[in-house]
């Protein structure tokens, strides 16, 4: 395994390769919410000069893993520096206000990218323009999180933003399956599996829709009475915005209720790496004998690297599809 850790020094304008001084990089990725995070030590930094703001690039056998800035360096009596990094989207936590109408996610993303100076990478299209998105003193990750969420709630199709190394990255999670099994026999180390109703499980969709004019509140809802019967009553409630009409609401609740109304199927597996992974991936799982995880794809929610001692391993937690 030949990896190049390369810091970039902007006051000096030199490049360091400090791969043979760290110990460990640690690389982790998240589907939503959070930027990539590199973390690596090094064992010695005499004659080599950095700070925070300067840019990382990790690369293994020639394929870029991660590309981001020092935000934290942090060092001890004994001469060891820890590094922690991050990817472009940080800069997005920044808090803004926005006002969109009749925009898709992906323009949003384009938008704000714009008003940040950050590059794109692939922005598809969601086939979906959110009616209206409004958010005031939000972070810019919030703001397109919410954008995202909402063409899931409308559309059924998970989308996933995310920094590809070149740029703002906006694709279909369907569209970034792995050609790689993990299972018994297949890179597989350990694994856990859950199953439970207790934090996105719903079986009763409750939108209620504000009316500034008569000062009264459209309510809509559907729900599963099987299910009620069988988990008790679990409700979804709502605000929607003003601009959505009724049909657009009644279809809303509709693929709420298909997406929550269902047990949550959480997989942890510990395994031999697989360059290339992140989260929001679809992965191909094979654990006989573990109920949905035969043969079955699930979507990657976190997947940690850890590249130590010529050793590739990764801890990865999914969701059930």
């Amino acid at each position: 395994m030949n990896m190049e850790l390369l810091i970039a020094a902007k006051d000096s304008g030199k490049i360091w390769d400090v791969a043979t001084l760290s110990q460990s990089v640690d690389y982790t990725t998240n589907r939503t919410g959070t930027p990539g995070q590199a973390k690596f030590s090094l064992i010695n930094q005499e004659g080599i000069s950095f700070d925070v703001g300067d840019v990382v690039r990790f690369s293994v056998d020639g394929q870029l893993i991660f590309y981001g800035w020092i935000f934290t360096i942090s060092r001890d009596r004994w001469g060891v520096t820890d590094i922690t990094c991050y990817d472009r989207l940080r800069y997005l936590k920044a808090n803004a206000s926005y006002a969109f109408y009749g925009e898709t996610a992906g323009a949003i993303i384009r938008q704000i990218a714009e008003d940040f100076n950050l590059p794109l990478g692939t922005i598809e299209d969601t086939g979906y323009a959110l009616p209206s998105l409004v958010m005031e003193d939000k972070t810019c990750l919030d703001i397109i999180s919410e954008a995202i969420q909402q063409t899931l709630l409308n559309t059924g199709k998970i989308y996933v933003f995310f920094d590809d190394g070149n740029g703002l990255s906006l694709r279909e999670a369907g569209n970034m399956k792995s050609p790689v099994v993990i299972g018994e026999k297949s890179l597989l180390t350990d694994y856990t599996y859950q199953r439970d109703i207790d934090q996105q499980t719903y079986n009763s969709i409750k939108l209620v829709q504000p009316n500034e004019e008569t000062g009264r509140a459209e309510v809509y809802q559907v729900e599963d009475s099987e299910t009620i019967g069988k988990w008790g009553l679990l409700r979804l409630y709502q605000k929607v915005d003003e601009a959505l009409n009724p049909a657009q609401i009644t279809e809303q609740a509709k693929q709420s209720l298909s997406y929550y109304n269902r047990p949550l199927n959480t997989l942890k597996l510990s395994s031999l790496g697989v360059l290339g992974l992140r989260a929001g991936m679809m992965l191909l799982v094979n654990i006989p004998g573990v109920e949905s995880a035969e043969k079955k794809y699930v979507l990657l929610e976190k997947v940690s690297h850890t590249f130590e001692n010529d050793t590739h391993t990764m801890d990865i937690e999914t969701m059930e599809i």
